[in-house]
């Protein structure tokens, strides 16, 4: 599947907000009937357009009440460090994401701990271990401003 349409936006945007909609309800919104929609449905999952569907989790709720950025630097560049990083941070589950970043730094990561205890705990026994970690800077959010989880497919000004 290469190109969407409307309709396939309008699934997209409903299954984002509500994940668990029947496929009935998800057909009224959409304006077509049920097997059409539901093969269309299909077909983005087919075409790895709709990767996977979660439940989303209140980090407060559950004791994860600090939410770090660590911006990383690694002493070298290679593809063989960056490797090396990239490996390891995917098996920590306290990184919630890690992007490769042009600028100053070589990675910034989100990260999720119960305390800043914790997250020194992170920081001594899990980053600082990863071998070519050089420099490590962190940011602490006070609070989050906007979250989403949704893309703005079909939102954009046309």
């Amino acid at each position: 599947m290469n190109e969407i349409d409307e309709i396939d936006r309008r699934i997209l945007m409903e299954v984002q907000d509500n994940g668990r909609i029947t496929n009935q309800e998800l057909s009224e919104r959409v304006g077509l009937s049920p097997s059409p929609c539901l093969r269309r449905l299909k077909q983005l999952e087919a075409g790895k357009i709709i990767t996977q569907y979660v439940a989303l989790v209140n980090p407060d709720r559950v004791g994860l009440g600090v939410t770090a950025f660590v911006r990383v630097r690694l002493d070298q560049q290679d593809d063989r460090h960056l490797s090396i990083f990239e490996e390891a941070v995917a098996h920590i589950p306290e990184v919630m994401e890690c992007y490769l970043m042009t600028g100053d730094a070589d990675y910034q990561l989100r990260v999720l701990v119960d305390d800043l205890s914790a997250f020194e705990d992170f920081l001594r026994h899990k980053l600082t271990k990863i071998a070519g970690v050089s420099q490590l800077t962190t940011s602490f959010a006070l609070r989050p401003v906007v979250y989403r989880t949704a893309l703005p497919i079909g939102r954009q000004e046309r």
